[in-house]
């Protein structure tokens, strides 16, 4: 019927509101630009996009280098003397006002200015409280707390390094100087590093850095909250866990593992290696003694050890 508005085609539609309609606009939407090509890492089905993803989820898994607290304090003219002439990482060194200048304020005030360390004269009541109440002798200095490795630095360490993984592990050994000399020793005998527990353990403090003779710039020691588990994850990762024990299977120059992959546990010298520690070991292994009544502390015992298993990898 003319005039029926309801007929389909009886009323031409513009182009307002209806793009198909003559105006030609859904056309030029499609032309229009949709800027630069996002990069390969920025495109969900590209192959550098998926393995940036894993790459973070590893990294979020992963523990994050951790530090051993709080900043410590060096306290008294011979220990700072002692800790500048060892390179430890002194940050700051602290002389109290109106103190006695001797030969020993002398060198600690060379020593900081030749490696560049700012000093600051501060009350004697400040230093008292800086240093927790010290025998300071109106000299001190200021050490940050360690950055501790992760155990799995260690083995990337040796892989860098093209040898076979040779990692020591500490088990309750509680003196600082014997854990500096185990650092020590480690890094002289081509170890890639040095485990320790979080508790029950000596850290890396003032003590284990002059020890260590400077070695624990060169060498990461890292920490673990369980040691047992660790070491079960060295093994996962194809290495053998040996510990020193004085009843030890065998003898250690009869040792055959020497030149695989390699982890060393070291007990203390009153208890030895703990008992689960020594269950997870994959061989026990003695160091032969001319008195069976002598005994050797954890920085001798690994330095021999060392030193043997250095010997067969030649």
């Amino acid at each position: 019927m003319a005039g029926n508005s309801q007929r389909k085609g009886a009323i031409k539609k513009t182009g307002k509101g209806n793009p198909t309609a003559g105006s030609g606009g859904r056309v030029r939407r499609g032309l229009e630009g949709k800027g630069p090509t996002p990069k390969a890492k920025d495109r969900p089905y590209h192959q550098a996009y998926k393995t940036a993803k894993r790459a973070e989820k590893s990294a979020a898994r992963r523990p994050q280098r951790r530090t051993g607290g709080e900043a410590e304090w060096v306290a008294g003219r011979n220990s700072v003397v002692e800790a500048l002439r060892a390179g430890v990482p002194v940050t700051g060194v602290y002389v109290a006002e109106g103190a006695e200048r001797d030969g020993r304020l002398r060198e600690a005030f060379a020593t900081a200015a030749e490696r560049g360390l700012n000093i600051q004269e501060v009350g004697r009541g400040e230093l008292d409280r800086m240093t927790g109440g010290a025998v300071h002798q109106g000299l001190a200095a200021r050490i940050p707390p360690y950055e501790y490795a992760h155990p799995d630095d260690l083995l990337e360490a040796a892989a860098e390094s093209g040898a076979p993984p040779l990692i020591v592990a500490l088990d309750s050994v509680t003196d600082p100087r014997n854990l500096g000399a185990v650092v020590r020793s480690a890094a002289g005998f081509g170890a890639h590093g040095v485990l320790i527990p979080e508790r029950r353990s000596a850290g890396m403090t003032a003590s284990a850095w002059k020890t260590s003779a400077g070695a624990a710039a060169r060498l990461p020691v890292a920490r673990t909250v369980n040691l047992v588990r660790q070491l079960k994850a060295y093994q996962e990762a194809g290495c053998m866990v040996v510990g020193l024990a004085a009843d030890g299977d065998v003898s250690l120059p009869d040792l055959d593992l020497a030149d695989g992959p390699l982890v060393v546990v070291v007990g203390s010298e009153g208890s030895g290696l703990s008992r689960l520690v020594s269950e997870t070991c994959d061989q026990l292994v003695s160091i032969p003694m001319a008195n069976q009544l002598e005994s050797l502390n954890a920085g001798v015992a690994a330095s021999v050890a060392l030193y043997a298993i250095s010997e067969s990898r030649r």
